[in-house]
């Protein structure tokens, strides 16, 4: 199944990160993208944690074969807001504190938002043969999480271009907007392999978090 779907402590990642995001008390709407397939299936998982009820709108959409595809179908769903965030629903541990974080500094007036944590472990650059060409001062290193935040203006015209990137923070950076980093939360590390699985299900019985 998607990941999205896979439950994390009985609930679905999905519900958690949406809680989450619900928690945080800064957001006028949520817009979920999804495969096609799911839809209906993701519909039904927030009617039954009576979602509708909430004073935060939840809508959800087709999403794209590519993230960056199901990016653009919710900026084409949420053609009214002035600032976005985009959510990976696997960092589904993410507290509501560090979404407050980011909005605050697109408030401020800042561009392009980012929450970060410190490098820990010694990075280096290889040749695709292995060869370590450098090893970079991890001091000035960030580990970058979500949700990012963006004026919704300047995310639309990154997307309208060609530049190559692997996040939208790294879009907008391409397109030459300066993005600011704030301080990250090891909980919002994201759900990739069944390590992860069991270190937030481990989490979830000694730490407060949404749902």
């Amino acid at each position: 199944m998607p990941k999205a779907f896979v439950p994390v402590g009985g609930s679905p990642m999905l519900i958690r990160a949406v809680d989450g995001l619900i928690a945080s008390g800064v957001l006028d709407r949520i817009v979920i993208m999804v495969p096609i397939e799911m839809i209906d299936a993701a519909r039904q998982l927030l009617a039954h944690r009576a979602q509708a009820a909430s004073p935060v709108p939840v809508d959800v959409v087709r999403g794209g074969a590519e993230r960056t595809d199901s990016v653009r179908a919710g900026l084409a769903a949420a053609t009214d807001a002035t600032h976005v965030l985009v959510h990976d629903a696997a960092r589904a541990l993410t507290p509501p504190a560090l979404i407050s974080r980011v909005v605050d500094e697109l408030d401020a007036g800042q561009p392009a938002v980012v929450p970060g944590i410190p490098v820990t472990d010694t990075i280096k650059s290889v040749t695709a043969a292995g060869d370590v060409t450098g090893t970079p001062d991890r001091s000035v290193l960030r580990a970058i999480q979500t949700p990012q935040g963006f004026e919704a203006g300047l995310l639309r015209a990154a997307y309208a271009t060609d530049l190559p990137a692997t996040d939208d923070a790294g879009l907008v950076e391409a397109f030459g907007a300066t993005v600011r980093v704030v301080p990250g939360d090891p909980l919002a590390f994201k759900i990739t392999d069944q390590l992860d699985l069991r270190l937030a299900n481990s989490l979830l019985t000694d730490v407060q978090v949404p749902g």
